[in-house]
């Protein structure tokens, strides 16, 4: 298997990786309000039809380029060092100040968004794990675990599992994904019947009021705390990973391939990942959101939040927090070679 990236390909991918994260931070800053406002929920709900499924694809196509080896086994222990220190942070912050209601302040349960990180670490094992089997093989074995894990009696939450198997196949996806073959597919004319059909679903869903269910979207819970006990409760999920499919594929038509400022946003979406959470807790914790009445009031917002994203992958937030977000993790290896008695 080829695991280079190609160049092309990486500037693509890091163009898709920037405009997600805009749609994560959009969405996370929204979601306060999705109860009082149907257009903000219609637009929370249609960014949670791919965000996640096509940030996962896009974090297996980058662990093409390092999922074995001395490589491999540092993003393990960098992504293993950035769950301790952030699940330790905003914990302490949420204790502190955000206080916000329903959460189990545990290494088990990741805080919020921090899943990702749990995952993450999960994905790169199982995929480690499946190598000796054929990428068709593979892709049905990670689907198979992601509509098996609904059926588990246990709490979804708890370290991340449920959203590790749901979104699994995702990553495999992206893992073997052909950037080349792909541009080879896609036409102008296909990439603006791709945007429009995602904005059209996004139509549909605001004008017709529908509500997603968001539980399902989440992927976090098994069928049971869902309220689903019927046997074939995996037929949902099946039906669901159609829409997410089809909604993600979509919106790769807004997607430009050409290198720009969103190809450099792109490379510091990390710091984009990690800190907006405070900043949205923040200005819930002050009751800012009490302000946001209206619409006029719900666009400034949506702006904030797009603002928010650019200004956290500015090369000075990096410059500033790089050590917190991206750990080094040399002196763990000194030390496993110390203890196994290696020079």
């Amino acid at each position: 298997m080829d695991n280079t990236l190609p160049r092309e390909g990486e500037t693509y991918f890091l163009n898709l990786r920037f405009i997600l994260i805009l749609t994560v931070c959009i969405a996370n800053a929204a979601e306060p309000l999705i109860r009082q406002m149907d257009g903000l929920h219609a637009l929370y709900s249609w960014i949670y039809t791919y965000h996640m499924p096509l940030f996962v694809f896009v974090t297996g196509y980058f662990a093409k380029g390092g999922l074995g080896g001395p490589e491999g086994r540092k993003a393990l222990l960098q992504i293993g060092l950035q769950y301790i220190i952030f699940q330790s942070l905003y914990s302490l912050l949420d204790v502190v100040l955000f206080k916000a209601p329903d959460i189990r302040h545990s290494f088990f349960v990741p805080y919020l968004m921090l899943w990702f990180l749990a995952s993450h670490m999960a994905w790169r094992l199982l995929m480690l794990s499946m190598r000796r089997f054929a990428p068709a093989a593979q892709c049905s074995i990670s689907l198979i675990l992601g509509v098996l894990v609904g059926y588990l009696p246990l709490d979804g939450t708890w370290l991340s599992i449920s959203r590790t198997f749901v979104y699994l196949p995702f990553f495999v996806i992206g893992y073997h994904f052909s950037f080349a073959a792909f541009k080879r597919r896609v036409t102008p004319l296909k990439k603006i019947g791709a945007a429009a059909l995602s904005a059209a679903l996004l139509a549909v869903i605001a004008f017709h009021g529908i509500r997603l269910p968001e539980g399902w979207l989440f992927g976090s819970q098994t069928y049971l705390q869902l309220g689903h006990q019927e046997w074939y409760a995996g037929a949902y999920r099946l039906a669901l990973y159609g829409l997410q499919s089809a909604s993600g594929a979509a919106f790769l038509g807004w997607i430009p391939f050409r290198h720009g400022r969103l190809t450099d946003l792109g490379r510091r979406t990390l710091y984009v990942f990690l800190l907006h959470g405070i900043i949205v807790r923040l200005a819930a914790a002050l009751g800012l959101y009490g302000y946001i009445r209206h619409p006029a009031g719900a666009a400034v917002l949506l702006a904030g939040a797009v603002l928010m994203a650019c200004v956290l992958a500015q090369p000075f937030v990096k410059k500033a927090a790089y050590r917190v977000i991206e750990p080094q993790v040399g002196w763990i290896l000194r030390l496993e070679r110390i203890a196994l008695g290696k020079t």
